[in-house]
């Protein structure tokens, strides 16, 4: 007796479904689950170890509000977030069009303003502490001899923040010029021909005419990233300044790790981290939606 063979679509579909399958009890096992028990965690007055937990609503998110500590991580991170993105794009933009016109030792420069991006930022914060260092460091000793005002620049309420956001813009600027100077190897030579012929033949012409609006694909991935990692700024923070002086530094991922595996406030972390979510997937949307009406992808 033959057994009849299901028919094509549905074989592909098996085919499909094991195929498939490893991929996406993997992202399952390692995604969604988790975010599904942090909104668990998140209504619930669990403490971290502890065997029982209660119910509480929407209470963490009630007593988080009401924290001065929380609102001031929030205003912290968007002042930190609006120092790092536009200074790094910026200067990443500004850098690639500077080494692109270089005859020379292009692959040099690359490589020396990628090197922060791929170093490990928790061993060059040491080094950033060493050099900001209020009586002996780098810094200080420099400003001295030039005759200028110093500051102990990461135990001041004034300082801290604008010095985090120095080492977030040195750390995150090689990975913006790299990005840059991709984009500029994919605009045609022949629209500047065409410009020149149109009389935008000036530097400033060819580059508001041609290179700025070509890049606008590109300009915009580097927006989003870069305020994504800045959102996420963590260990800069913690070796530091441990978010002070008087929580002048404490950004939310900061306050997140310290109420989840400091103070073992494990519900009250995950109510942290539902906000911190919703804060930066609302804000990668709307650039995302703003700045997509301002780019020429052709």
């Amino acid at each position: 007796m033959t057994v009849p063979r299901p028919p094509r679509g549905t074989r592909e579909l098996l085919s499909a479904g094991i195929l498939a399958g490893p991929a996406l009890l993997l992202l399952l096992a390692t995604m969604l689950l988790p975010v599904l028990a942090v909104f668990v965690i998140a209504v619930t007055d669990w403490q971290f170890g502890a065997g029982h937990l209660s119910f509480v609503g929407l209470d963490n998110f009630v007593a988080l509000f009401g924290d001065a500590v929380f609102r001031a991580s929030i205003t912290n991170t968007v002042l930190y977030v609006c120092l790092v993105v536009p200074a790094t794009v910026g200067l990443g933009l500004a850098l690639a069009l500077l080494i692109e016109s270089c005859g020379r030792l292009r692959a040099f420069y690359r490589a020396v303003h990628f090197l922060p991006y791929m170093a490990t930022l928790a061993a060059m914060a040491v080094v950033w502490e060493a050099l900001l260092h209020p009586t002996i460091g780098v810094v200080n000793r420099t400003l001295q001899g030039l005759g200028w005002p110093v500051a102990n620049w990461l135990r001041d309420e004034s300082t801290v923040l604008p010095t985090l956001a120095v080492i977030g813009i040195w750390q995150g600027l090689g990975f913006a010029l790299v990005l840059f100077l991709a984009g500029l190897k994919a605009v045609p030579r022949d629209l500047y021909d065409a410009a020149e012929v149109d009389g935008a033949d000036g530097t400033l012409d060819r580059l508001t005419v041609v290179t700025l609006p070509m890049l606008g694909p590109v300009t915009m991935f580097v927006v989003i990233v870069t305020a994504l990692r800045a959102f996420e700024v963590f260990d800069t923070v913690r070796i530091l300044t441990e978010g002070g002086p008087a929580h002048a530094s404490e950004v939310l991922l900061h306050t997140l790790y310290v109420e989840s595996f400091e103070y073992l406030r494990t519900g009250y972390g995950a109510a942290v981290t539902i906000v911190f979510l919703l804060i930066v997937m609302v804000l990668t949307l709307l650039q995302a939606k703003v700045m997509d009406r301002r780019v020429h992808y052709s």
